[in-house]
Formats: structure tokens, sequence, C-alpha cells
């Protein structure tokens, strides 16, 4: 079983980071190529490719242009802790243990704009690229198009390794758009978390983006190799709905 999740804007590395073990990105070629063409863009430009303020855009762009191989625990930081969203923070990777780390490793994959598809210990530097930027290359109409086929190719070669071959999707919509579902070997489930509100249940976007973190967490900690042990998943109130889950979407109210 692989779970993907989606990254966050938010970044920490600032805070003490005690885990010396670390492996690098499987595509550092391809986001050397990203930087090259990001750099080209100014920062008024890049404000407006990106939907975002002034400022936002200046320190993007001073990233970009610090951004260097080769990678070193001295000048990046693994991805699972650098991150620092909702979905993170509601992981709460600082706690576990190096037993946790390698299950994760093995299990947890992070989809990025700029980096394709992430391991947990993959050292990163600071960015941020969503994956719905309208960033075009001279290979790519966009990111979609530059990352689909490693993406799912890198999917694949590690559900390979699994005792069941299911893909767990945990992302956004927004990055789960860069796996090129026809072409994945193995089952798909999608976990839905809705909330009971008014007289019926609804998504409530921060309370489903740190139940996505919550359900990472409980697969990592439990150690789940297979699908249908997601279903006893109870954490914060949440449980298995059977009436609303249908075919791969797996419907989990409170």
């Amino acid at each position: 079983m692989i779970v993907i999740i989606s990254p966050a804007k938010r970044l920490d590395f600032k805070s003490e980071n005690k885990v010396s073990r670390h492996t690098l990105p499987r595509y550092l070629d391809k986001s050397a190529a990203l930087i090259k063409e990001l750099l080209k863009i100014p920062p008024d430009e890049l404000a407006v490719l990106m939907n975002t303020s002034r400022d936002i855009a200046n320190l993007t762009y001073e990233r970009y242009s610090k951004w260097k191989t080769p990678f070193n625990i001295e000048n990046a930081r693994q991805a699972l802790f650098a991150f620092y969203g909702d979905v993170y923070r509601s992981m709460d990777p600082g706690s576990f243990s190096d037993e946790d780390m390698d299950f994760a490793q093995d299990h947890l994959r992070i989809i990025s704009g700029l980096y394709g598809v992430l391991r947990p210990y993959d050292l990163i530097q600071p960015y941020r690229l969503e994956m719905g930027t309208g960033l075009s290359t001279s290979q790519s109409r966009n990111l979609y198009d530059f990352w689909s086929s490693a993406v799912t190719t890198s999917v694949n070669e590690d559900m390979r390794k699994q005792k069941e071959k299911v893909l767990v999707n945990l992302a956004s919509r927004e990055y789960f758009m860069a796996v090129d579902t026809g072409k994945i070997e193995g089952d798909l489930v999608t976990p839905v978390f809705k909330e009971y509100r008014g007289d019926k249940y609804k998504t409530v976007g921060i309370n489903a983006k740190k139940a996505r973190g919550l359900m990472s967490r409980y697969i990592i900690r439990k150690r789940l190799e297979k699908a249908r042990d997601l279903k006893l998943f109870n954490e914060e109130g949440y449980s298995y709905d059977d009436n609303l889950s249908s075919g791969g979407e797996w419907v989990f109210t409170r």
C-alpha cells in the first residue's frame, strides 16, 4: 500500500532537526530544469503567475536563486520535517520513532510541484511552486504535463514492492491530478472526510486536511499494509460510513 499526500505552502527550516538520515529526491535533474525556467521570470510576473503578493513573489524568487545542488543535511531538510501545513501538524512526524519513519519511507509519498514525488527522508530546499501553477516549458504545457509520467511511474514502482497493490489518495485534487490514474497498476482508494452540519454531511476544508494527516499517522503507527484496515480508522470521532461510501471512495463521518 502506497499513500500519497500533498505538500504544504508553509515551511519549517528553522526549528531544530535531530534526524540525520536522509535520501535524495529521485528527480533532481527535472527540478533543476524547472528552477532554470523559473529564474527567467521576474518577481512582478511571478506574483501574477502564482496569484500571490509581491512580497511572497520576491521571497520565492530569492529561494529559487539560492537553490543549488548537491543537497546535503546542511543546506536542505527532510521533506516530512520541512513542510508545516495542517496535514503535517496533524500527522506530527516529530513524534515518530525510527521504526515509524522507516515505515513511512516505504509507504508515504508527497506530490510536489518542484520535486515531483518525495519520500519522507528526501532532502528539499525551500521553495514555493503549486502544482496548479500555469508554468509552461519548452517540453510541457504545464506542471501536470511536466510531472505526470514521472510521478505515475514512481508510484507504480513503489507499489510493486508492496504486499498489496493499492494507492491510497490522501492528496488534494490539485495534486492528485498529477497522477495518471489510467496507468496505475493497482487499486485506488480515496478517503473522504465529512461532518454532520445542519441537516447533512459536509466536507469542511481545514478539518479534512487535518483528517488526512491523522489517517496518514494512523497508517504509519499501525503499520497498515492492507486497504481494508483503513475502515477501522476512528481518530477524532471519525468512523467509516458504508452507506455513504461507493467504490473506491471511502467516506468517514463524524
